[in-house]
């Protein structure tokens, strides 16, 4: 009986014992709920980022929303950086903030044309819509590494009308969207030339945070990086339905059809996991990427050499090939 009443007592004091609260974080991410956020949405979905000990709120981005001026302040503790450049960014204008993953090995960034283009160079004698943005980033490598020229370009202004008029054009977009909407717009598969794949090795998607919370909550870093790359196993390989049906909660224009496009066109590519990730796990990074793109961009005049791209990131979160035995043999 004596024992009966200790366990009686021990459970009365663990019911009444309330459980470890979550941690709350805060996410922005870089644009409206959409396939290329899918992993971290599963994560949230499925209760990943719960059982990392993490209170998700996943911030959406969007044209009037500009959530990266909010981390540095301490509004957002995570954002979804957009790609390398903005990290070398950061270092130059001194904001204390750093790259902890990668969540995209490779840039989905493309160039879209006519089937009468069969080769990348041949885009060098086509007119190319560009924003302004693709102007002073990847065009000046194109330029620098591949002899393109200013003249052939014309404004790009996220509408595929006048490449859909003009044969002889290329327009830029994203693997997992432009394509899609040129298919049903123009009745005609585009062909596609991503530019991760002939040398413009960007990370993309990277996840970044204030250098303040690495150094005072590297335990809570560490548990969010781990848990966002399990998301990306989870939402690339497995059943992805949770993410999507969160992502079309948060954005209502989102459709099953590009939802299941953009997949498998991450899968396909090589966006999400390919290279460095294949042994390290999702969210990989290493020097000798980073290198590698650093001095592209400053033999194209995008970047000075004389900045210390090493501040713009750290390896102390990834590279722990967590989530790997989530990968299909």
């Amino acid at each position: 009986m004596r024992f009966v009443r200790i366990a009686v007592i021990i459970a009365t004091i663990a019911a009444a014992t309330p459980s470890q609260a979550l941690d709350k974080v805060r996410f922005g991410a870089n644009w409206i709920a959409e396939a290329e956020h899918g992993g971290f949405y599963q994560a949230l979905a499925d209760g990943t980022y719960k059982k990392y000990g993490l209170d998700v709120t996943i911030v959406p981005g969007g044209p009037n929303v500009n959530n990266r001026i909010l981390l540095p302040v301490g509004k957002l503790d995570f954002f979804m950086s957009a790609n390398s450049l903005q990290s070398f960014d950061a270092v130059v204008q001194n904001i204390p903030t750093v790259v902890v993953a990668a969540s995209f090995q490779k840039d989905p960034q493309v160039f879209v044309a006519h089937p009468s283009v069969t080769k990348f160079e041949d885009l060098k004698t086509r007119t190319l819509f560009v924003s302004k943005e693709g102007m002073t980033t990847y065009f000046q490598w194109l330029k620098s590494d591949f002899g393109f020229n200013e003249t052939k370009v014309k404004p790009y202004t996220f509408n595929a009308q006048p490449f859909l008029a003009d044969k002889n054009s290329a327009m830029q977009g994203y693997v997992t969207s432009e394509p899609f909407a040129i298919e049903r717009q123009g009745g005609f598969k585009p062909v596609v030339f991503l530019l991760a794949d002939h040398g413009f090795d960007a990370y993309s998607t990277l996840i970044e945070t204030r250098r303040d919370l690495v150094e005072k909550k590297p335990d809570l870093v560490q548990r969010f990086v781990d848990a966002s790359a399990i998301g990306w196993y989870n939402y690339i390989y497995g059943d992805s339905r949770p993410g999507n049906e969160l992502i079309k909660k948060q954005n209502s224009e989102m459709t099953d059809a590009l939802l299941s496009y953009s997949v498998a066109k991450m899968k396909e590519y090589g966006i999400v996991d390919s290279g460095d990730s294949l042994k390290l796990g999702i969210g990989a990074m290493t020097d000798a990427h980073w290198k590698s793109f650093f001095d592209k961009m400053v033999r194209a005049g995008v970047v000075k050499g004389s900045l210390d791209y090493r501040r713009a990131y750290t390896l102390q979160f990834v590279n722990k090939s967590v989530g790997v035995d989530l990968r299909p043999k």
